[in-house]
């Protein structure tokens, strides 16, 4: 990670030094960082392998999510329009054929041993196993933090005040571990993992989520019980869910500090249902349920790109999707 980290880093400084008004946006460097290290991470996959796919993997993906998502949301144009042209029908596979048959032909030869790995222990067919890790690449994993990382650098553009203690914390912690950038030293980080916490609470990549009942069960609230049947259709909606003030302080606003122990976070996080399951608890992810796979893996994740921005960079500001200044750290 953090090497595709520095990557993605150096091209944005390159930008913005190169750029006349002294700014760059980061959503395309930070789509090629998640592309890169997602393969390397779920395929086993090297992108450089591939030049067109290490340019463009990321256009392609995006191709296909959209082509798939579009039918299920809102662009907020003159109805009925939307409805007619948008989302009444399923949209031809021939639109993106051509740059999924690259993603095809990447993960079946630059990902052999896990798509091996599918075949021998989990009995899929070696185009079950190809579909599958697209699908978990592409909609899983790269499109989830598309929409998580951006949230997570607009809300430190926008907590600009707390950039010292963020980093006093993060420079504080490392030292203690010979000031290697690991996983082991993200998670004693509890400012880095609560900002995270928060992020996720306000800005869940996934706000909704459905299912259906396997048996008759009663559903209770803070002040009313609710009988649901089996086979009924039940959707979950996190943004709501989170910003429960009978749980939440403030919930409408972005408390950095609000998952610290100080402030009852191991409490709280019973309650942060961004993964469709709670934070913590005995109700992991499983077979038997619809919670996220990753509930553990993203949060991680998003804290080490923090705690990166904070050994690397002195000063950071960020504003309107782009960055527009940078100081790297003094060694």
């Amino acid at each position: 990670m953090v090497t595709s980290l520095d990557k993605m880093w150096d091209t944005i400084e390159s930008n913005i030094s190169t750029s006349k008004d002294k700014k760059a946006s980061y959503f395309i460097p930070l789509q090629q960082f998640l592309f890169t290290f997602l393969s390397r991470c779920l395929l086993r996959a090297d992108t450089s392998t591939s030049p067109e796919i290490e340019k463009s993997g990321h256009i392609m993906m995006d191709k296909w999510l959209a082509l798939q998502l579009l039918p299920t949301i809102s662009i907020n144009i003159l109805q009925p329009l939307e409805e007619i042209f948008l989302h009444s029908f399923t949209y031809p596979f021939w639109l993106i054929k051509s740059d999924y048959q690259k993603l095809e032909n990447f993960v079946k030869t630059q990902a052999k041993d896990t798509v091996s790995r599918a075949q021998t222990e989990f009995q899929l067919t070696e185009e079950e196993a190809i579909h599958n890790l697209i699908f978990i690449l592409g909609f899983n994993a790269f499109g989830g933090f598309s929409v998580f990382l951006p949230s997570l650098l607009t809300n430190l553009g926008d907590q600009k005040s707390k950039h010292e203690e963020l980093r006093n914390e993060v420079r504080q912690i490392l030292t203690q571990n010979e000031n290697i950038l690991s996983f082991e030293a993200v998670k004693q980080m509890e400012l880095v993992n609560s900002f995270v916490y928060e992020t996720l609470r306000l800005n869940p990549p996934v706000p909704s989520q459905f299912a259906r009942a396997r048996k008759d069960f009663e559903l209770a609230s803070h002040d009313a019980v609710f009988e649901v049947k089996k086979g009924e259709l039940l959707c979950g909606y996190q943004p709501l869910v989170m910003r429960d003030s009978k749980i939440f302080e403030n919930p409408e606003d972005f408390v950095y500090n609000r998952f610290t122990k100080e402030n009852g976070g191991e409490e709280l996080l019973k309650y942060l249902y961004w993964s469709n399951g709670p934070q913590s608890g005995p109700h992991g992810p499983s077979a038997s349920n619809k919670q996220c796979a990753a509930r553990d893996t993203v949060p991680l994740t998003a804290a080490l790109l923090l705690a990166y921005l904070f050994q690397r960079y002195d000063d950071i500001t960020i504003s309107s999707g782009s960055i527009t200044a940078l100081q790297r750290a003094k060694l």
